[in-house]
């Protein structure tokens, strides 16, 4: 066991510093949660009308894909928005999926874990996620983002918390909350 630890170390430190740096650097790759399903344009456009999104907005997509959703609210509003997901190749496609639409200027992709990721300046957010991960993430909604912040769901609900609007599209669902005040917050 000595002299496999004694090469295992002799190996590590004969390793060229930079290979040595980069692999120090690169993040730990972590698998999405839920696999890729593209929310249909016209559920898109109906999720941002149910938040009515407007200018001064900054819109943040949770689990963003292919962003859609932040570009739609860029090009079609003009507001800033911003896409989190965990997913390398999602986030390449979002960035090219942004380029064509020319909204370069007011669209950003993050590369993140959306329970990591800071999204505080958010006015809107909008989820695409499963109802599990919807109600692990409610407490963070709650503690970090303003009151008077809106949330609007693709498909999915968020447990005991019930929204306020439910809009159906083409068979799809798409529910609405507003951040309450801290005093008027549900018990988790």
């Amino acid at each position: 066991m000595r002299v496999l630890i004694a090469l295992m170390a002799a190996l590590v430190l004969a390793a060229p510093s930079p290979v040595l740096a980069q692999a120090q650097k690169r993040p730990a790759a972590k698998t999405p949660d839920v696999i890729f399903v593209p929310t249909p344009q016209e559920v898109v456009d109906d999720m941002l009308r149910l938040a009515n999104v407007h200018k001064g907005d900054v819109l943040y997509d949770l689990g963003s894909g292919d962003g859609r959703i932040a570009i739609t609210a860029a090009k079609k509003y003009g507001i800033r928005a911003v896409g989190i997901d965990i997913d390398p190749e999602r986030i390449a496609e979002a960035n090219a999926n942004a380029s064509k639409a020319g909204v370069t200027h007011l669209v950003q992709f993050r590369q993140q874990d959306l329970f990591k990721a800071d999204f505080r300046e958010a006015t809107v957010v909008t989820l695409y996620l499963l109802p599990d991960l919807n109600v692990k993430l409610r407490p963070r909604l709650w503690n970090e983002l303003k009151p008077g912040t809106r949330i609007v769901s693709h498909q999915f609900e968020m447990g005991t918390w019930k929204p306020e609007k439910t809009v159906e599209t083409n068979g799809r669902s798409i529910y609405f909350w507003t951040v309450p005040p801290k005093d008027r917050q549900p018990k988790l």
